[in-house]
């Protein structure tokens, strides 16, 4: 069993950049070693250097996975326009990868980047940090233990900011469909309407995403699943709507958990079948890793926090040859429910899984 790893790591200054702290967060594995860094901004470069202690520092990521040989690459740019080849580069060199989300730009960058994965043995972890914390862990005991009775349905939201809307969905709804995923099940059917200005998206809409996302519209979405266990599972965004009600609520026939995001969530339970402690004597209480009311026995870590665990167990997965807690068929299945909703505006109509359309629906429009 292999006892210590050679990590590579790839940035992109002012593409990007480093994720959330995916470069750093292997400094704190005892058993892991960055060995090299790749950025194509030759300031950047240096100044990840520096950051991480490693001496040896390229310009062309495929030149570092050649003289390096990582045996697993971090891909961490935020911008997901380079994600299929960085990913595709470390796969075909049989190197493991924890990578940045959003996953990639289309469904079929996914099915590439599967197929690369599956054909060279290769383990790959997405970092949706929420994924692996135990107070997730601990929402879904709760909902196989019945603490909310029957789940009926589930609702999510992005932040809502200045991105609302098409942005928001790619962004931080990529955290919140991983949520229905897990805690839901797989998507059978979407359907979904796209706004802009309070009209449905056109071709005249459409115009490039930030930060590498590829075509993109809407300021405003309202996207609804049903899911294989019976759940209708919503997700919506409206841009410049502020709050803080990012995350994920879960309605039960005799309650409510409420789970926003990072690496321990702010996690809560309304024990009342009406949904309203307004209307009776039932109140919000806390939940921890350790149980409903429980006090925490865990330090949050924040986003480093989050890192950690999902990079452990992304190294236990290797050494035990298992997938990780959050792998690539979960990260493609995350792509292909952002997907759905654009390509059922796009036909007016739902849209079943798996989606035929495998490019961005947005440009097929007409």
């Amino acid at each position: 069993m292999q006892t210590r790893f050679r990590i590579g790591v790839i940035g992109h200054t002012g593409r990007g950049n480093y994720g959330h702290g995916l470069d750093t967060v292997w400094l704190e594995m005892p058993d892991c070693e960055i060995v090299a860094v790749a950025d194509a901004d030759e300031t950047g470069l240096a100044a990840a250097q520096k950051r991480l202690h490693v001496g040896r520092g390229y310009a062309d990521y495929r030149q570092m996975l050649d003289e390096a040989k990582p045996d697993v690459v971090a891909v961490a740019p935020r911008w997901l326009d380079q994600h299929r080849d960085m990913v595709v580069a470390a796969a075909e060199r049989g190197m493991h990868v924890y990578m940045e989300k959003p996953f990639c730009r289309t469904l079929e960058e996914a099915d590439e980047i599967v197929a690369a994965c599956e054909k060279h043995k290769v383990k790959l972890a997405i970092a949706h940090q929420t994924r692996y914390s135990p107070r997730l862990q601990m929402v879904r005991q709760l909902l196989e233990e019945g603490a909310i009775g029957k789940v009926l349905e589930m609702r999510g939201r992005g932040k809502e900011d200045r991105r609302g809307g098409g942005e928001d969905l790619w962004v931080l709804g990529s955290h919140v469909m991983n949520l229905i995923h897990y805690l839901g099940g797989e998507a059978l059917w979407c359907f979904a309407r796209v706004l802009q200005d309070g009209q449905p998206v056109t071709r005249a809409h459409v115009q490039p995403g930030a930060e590498g996302i590829g075509s993109l519209a809407g300021d405003t979405v309202a996207a609804m699943y049903g899911l294989d266990n019976g759940v209708t599972a919503y997700f919506g965004s409206h841009r410049n709507a502020g709050g803080e009600r990012f995350g994920l609520q879960v309605y039960g026939s005799e309650g409510v958990i409420e789970v926003l995001t990072g690496h321990l969530p702010s996690v809560q339970i309304l024990r009342d079948r009406n949904w309203s402690p307004g209307r009776s004597s039932t109140k919000w209480l806390p939940v921890s890793s350790a149980g409903v009311g429980e006090a925490e026995p865990l330090t949050d870590r924040g986003l480093h926090g989050g890192n950690l665990l999902a990079c452990r167990d992304l190294i236990d997965a290797i050494q035990e040859d298992r997938y990780p807690e959050c792998n690539v068929y979960e990260a493609r299945e995350t792509i292909a429910m952002i997907a759905a909703v654009f390509e059922s505006h796009r036909l007016g109509a739902p849209v079943e899984f798996p989606l035929k359309t495998r490019k961005n629906p947005l440009d097929l429009m007409t």
